[in-house]
């Protein structure tokens, strides 16, 4: 079968159809073109100058399986660790290693508390305030 005459041309796609359609979402570019724009957030440095991509459990100086929660607060740092799991001198060995991120010497270390003991069984909380 043979056919004549002048054949239709095909509609061509949208682009922002075919982004929004198929490929990637339109929220999805709106959110990258933004990204891209502007100045860096504000929130990538912790109080006291230390990244926020720092590992604090291993900057914390203890073995890895004793650290459950490194955290940085506004008096200083709070860890929550497994004492079976780590050293003797554990605390202190935290407190130096976690003042020396902000380049201060540590001024005290508090036990807390645990407010739900059967939580983790056997982790101490403990504070410390660097000088």
């Amino acid at each position: 079968m043979t056919v004549t005459g002048q054949r239709a041309t095909e509609p061509q796609p949208n682009p922002v159809q075919m982004a929004s359609g198929r490929g990637v979402p339109m929220s999805l570019i709106a959110l990258l073109t933004l990204a891209a724009c502007g100045d860096r957030m504000t929130g990538d440095i912790l109080p006291g100058g230390i990244p926020a991509r720092t590992n604090l459990h291993e900057a914390s100086g203890l073995p890895p399986a004793s650290v459950r929660t490194v955290a940085r607060r506004d008096f200083g740092w709070r860890v929550i660790y497994q004492p079976s799991a780590a050293p003797p001198n554990a605390e202190s060995q935290a407190a130096v290693a976690l003042c020396g991120l902000e380049r201060r010497a540590p001024l005290r270390i508090v036990q807390q508390p645990r407010i739900d003991p059967f939580a983790d069984p056997g982790a101490r909380i403990f504070d410390i305030h660097c000088a």
